[in-house]
């Protein structure tokens, strides 16, 4: 259990977060003058924190036994397996974000790929931050267009992010489909874009993080905020 989800009061939630306690295992080893000492508490408050995280161990240990049996009475294994080949046709099917630029596109193997992690490094300047920017916006390009119809979840470590330059980016996104369905649709009436650049900037949530202890409460938090926003990973196409 991690522990944001201890039931205890938030600020002493956040106190153990930025002290560098993140699970019920981190505190398993200290006692209870050590832990007032860290996280600046009488040591009666300490030793109740310490009480409720032994409680909630008992427990999730108690449940993970339970789930265990019941998995392995109920689960078919055979059902469990997966061939090479339909491995290969899940990776085919894979989709793709496009970086707006052809040649990276093709250098990534046709884009950012979902259900992966891809780490793009380099030295100050190079571009990182626009790029991501880019792909925060192009996921959002609709089905209709070969894209995803998506809305993102942007992570700021450094402050680097522009908003004026999101619009920006979403201006010429929109005026690339635009042309794109022109072209398309160049012997038949014209399907209008319903998509603004507000709509794109809407659907860009952003999460400023100044420091580790930050960015490990938000990952933990993140299963939380997604089943909050169902429209996380759903968009609308044209019309």
């Amino acid at each position: 259990m991690e522990i944001w989800r201890l039931p205890i009061s938030a600020s002493q939630r956040g106190k153990l977060i930025s002290a560098g306690y993140t699970s019920l295992s981190s505190l398993s080893s200290i006692s209870s003058s050590d832990l007032a000492r860290e996280l600046n508490v009488s040591e009666s408050e300490a030793m109740n924190i310490l009480k409720v995280a032994s409680h909630s161990r008992g427990s999730e240990t108690s449940n993970a036994s339970c789930s265990i049996v019941e998995v392995l009475d109920t689960f078919q294994w055979w059902a469990g397996a997966q061939s090479a080949w339909d491995m290969l046709h899940d990776e085919e099917s894979l989709m793709h974000i496009t970086t707006s630029s052809a040649d990276l596109d093709n250098i990534l193997g046709g884009g950012i790929h979902c259900k992966e992690v891809t780490e793009i490094g380099g030295v100050p300047g190079i571009g990182k931050t626009q790029l991501g920017i880019q792909i925060a916006v192009n996921v959002q390009i609709p089905n209709d267009f070969g894209g995803l119809g998506g809305n993102s979840i942007y992570i700021d470590t450094e402050g680097s992010f522009m908003v004026e330059r999101a619009f920006q980016i979403a201006e010429a996104c929109i005026e690339d489909m635009s042309e794109y369905n022109r072209f398309l649709r160049k012997d038949f009436q014209e399907c209008k874009i319903k998509m603004q650049p507000q709509d794109i900037l809407e659907n860009i949530f952003y999460f400023r993080i100044c420091s580790y202890t930050e960015q490990i409460a938000l990952i933990n938090y993140l299963d939380k905020f997604l089943s909050e926003h169902k429209d996380v990973g759903e968009g609308d196409c044209c019309g």
